[in-house]
């Protein structure tokens, strides 16, 4: 019968080097093998740690990785462990390692026997040593996948140490999202099929951050049978991953930014259109035809142009004919009205602004030069612009380079400038409000729009257009205008102008209860007939029947036609002389079959 000390005999007799190893990782006993080739005694290694008797690599992998994975996985299976001996020689040996338990499952003893290893497996755990510390981020797996080995670069970028990854399914790391991908046998299916590439995935770090990698593996096959190792190389694309959705992000805010731009120039351009009654103006009076005929002549070019003028003489009129005669008449026609500007927002007016670039600035805001980019900005009241600010103004005009408030990116822009004052700008500048330099870059081609007083009988034209407009507007039949009234449009000087006219023949029509208007009643200061004489004159022959305005028309047209030798269009044309477009001359010539009589 075979007595505990004889197992003892055999143990320490043993011709391989063998230890016994305690719980709390001293060694219990120490072979003879062991003793004879590290040059120590017996008592020089029981109640010992092994990583005292380690190289320090070795000792740091002892207690870092070998110990803790003989806890998990109860065994060692050919790690490699460096001692050195009593006379400094270092002995490197792979070690095998088992945990021993008793029935009941209570700890007994580690059992680890140590092979000296060749110089070809000195090779290998110099290529482990190289594997560990490489730069990259590796890690390799077994066929469950559990953790064998991780480089540094892995340790480093999760937070982890190797203790506490060696031996632990690789699932442990992954976020949460993923680590659903592989339950019930997902990760042993992947690890079966060997290789993958380009495998996007998540891990948390030990501190919870989350980090994108992009994963490729290949399998390393022992002696060619089935699967022994994965080796697992991985990515870190976090930051390029923000960067991609910070740049979908920005093109998606920059295509709604392009869609609010491209409305905001629909919008704008309709507003223009609409105020300005789709680029009419009317009359056939000496003043009207001198103005267009400046018109005509600098709508082709480039120039910029100074409407000058009293208020409400209609120059806004004039800046959208400019626009729709020039090459950039398929662009916006922006306006901007810089009286009505708050000091402080005039840059941004004009410039826009990013985002957080002032108190407000919630968003990025495009400016009117940007929205005027490839048409017409239109600077209404330009005399009202700060005497500090006029020179950013000028800059863009002359280098047609801007920057929004706030951003330091300089964008190009492509405008023409029709800018208008009722104000004389010469003496502003005597005054030292408004900048010389300033002056003479908008001021390239000056047109002075003259007031109503000065156009003879436009006004009755003028008149009757506003009364058929607004009568449309308001739902009602056309009132009729009568010849005392007239006589007494043209009598009146007109302060306000065009725009005076306007008010007037709206408010007549909103007070008027019959058919014929009521001057009398929105303007006091005209003289007009009492309502009794209205009324009575509505049934006489001063009243102008429809038939009679359109008769009138009628002859209006032959006359300027046959003073044109019936020229439609171009400088000298019928078109001109009436102050409209060719096609809309055409249209009228149509309407009233009208003919150029032969020969």
């Amino acid at each position: 019968m075979i007595t505990p000390d004889d197992y003892q005999w055999l143990f320490r007799k043993a011709p391989v080097m063998a230890t016994s190893i305690a719980e709390d990782g001293a060694f219990l006993d120490v072979n003879d093998a062991m003793l004879s080739r590290l040059g120590y005694d017996r008592a020089d290694m029981v109640g010992h740690r092994p990583e005292e008797f380690a190289t320090p690599e070795s000792a740091r992998r002892v207690r870092e990785e070998l110990r803790p994975a003989l806890r998990r996985t109860g065994k060692l299976e050919n790690k490699p462990v460096s001692f050195v001996s009593r006379s400094g020689e270092e002995v490197d040996c792979l070690v095998n390692a088992l945990v021993e338990v008793d029935r009941e499952g209570e700890f007994l003893r580690t059992v680890a026997m140590y092979t000296e290893i060749s110089d070809q497996a000195r090779a290998n755990l110099k290529y482990r040593n190289l594997y560990r510390s490489t730069p990259a981020m590796l890690h390799t797996v077994d066929n469950k996948g559990l953790i064998v080995t991780v480089t540094d670069h892995w340790l480093q970028k999760l937070g982890y140490k190797r203790e506490e990854v060696v031996g632990r399914p690789i699932t442990d790391f992954f976020s949460q999202a993923d680590r659903k991908k592989y339950v019930d046998g997902g990760l042993q299916e992947l690890i079966k099929k060997g290789t993958f590439d380009n495998l996007q995935r998540q891990m948390i770090t030990k501190k919870g951050r989350v980090i994108d990698l992009v994963m490729s593996a290949v399998p390393n096959r022992e002696n060619n049978r089935d699967f022994g190792h994965m080796l697992v190389a991985s990515k870190d694309v976090t930051e390029r991953n923000r960067a991609e959705r910070e740049l979908r992000r920005t093109l998606a805010e920059n295509a709604r930014l392009r869609e609010e731009l491209e409305r905001e120039r629909d919008y704008l351009r309709e507003e223009v259109n609409v105020a300005m009654n789709f680029g009419r103006i009317i009359g056939t009076s000496s003043a009207l035809r001198r103005m267009l005929k400046r018109v005509e002549a600098v709508a082709e070019t480039p120039a910029n142009v100074l409407l000058q003028g009293e208020s409400g003489v209609g120059k806004e009129l004039v800046a959208h004919a400019i626009h729709i005669r020039s090459p950039r008449a398929e662009g916006p026609l922006v306006k901007v009205n810089c009286a009505s500007i708050p000091k402080e927002l005039f840059e941004s007016e004009f410039f826009g602004h990013v985002k957080g670039a002032f108190t407000g600035a919630h968003r990025d805001r495009i400016g009117r030069f940007q929205l005027a980019d490839g048409g017409t900005l239109f600077l209404d009241e330009v005399s009202e612009i700060p005497l500090e600010l006029q020179g950013k103004l000028l800059r863009v005009l002359q280098e047609s380079e801007f920057e929004r408030v706030g951003d330091d990116v300089t964008r190009s822009v492509d405008v023409r400038v029709i800018a208008a004052t009722n104000r004389n700008l010469e003496q502003l500048i005597v005054d030292g409000k408004f900048r010389e330099d300033l002056f003479y870059r908008i001021s390239v081609f000056p047109v002075e729009v003259p007031p109503l007083r000065e156009r003879d009988d436009d006004v009755v034209q003028l008149a009757q257009h506003f009364l058929e407009q607004t009568c449309k507007d308001f739902g009602r039949e056309v009132l009729t205008l009568t010849r005392a009234q007239t006589e007494n449009l043209r009598a009146y000087p007109w302060p306000g102008n065009v725009r005076e006219l306007k008010n007037v023949i709206e408010r007549a029509v909103i007070l008027s209860q019959g058919k014929v208007l009521r001057l009398d009643l929105s303007m006091l200061d005209l003289h007009t007939e009492t309502d009794e004489a209205t009324e009575t004159a509505a049934a006489g022959s001063d009243i102008l029947t429809d038939k009679e305005i359109k008769d009138l028309q009628k002859s209006n047209l032959i006359k300027a036609l046959e003073q044109t030798n019936w020229r439609v269009s171009g400088a000298g044309g019928a078109a001109e002389l009436l102050g409209v477009r060719p096609t809309t001359l055409a249209d009228r010539v149509r309407t009233y079959k009208i003919k150029r009589p032969s020969a």
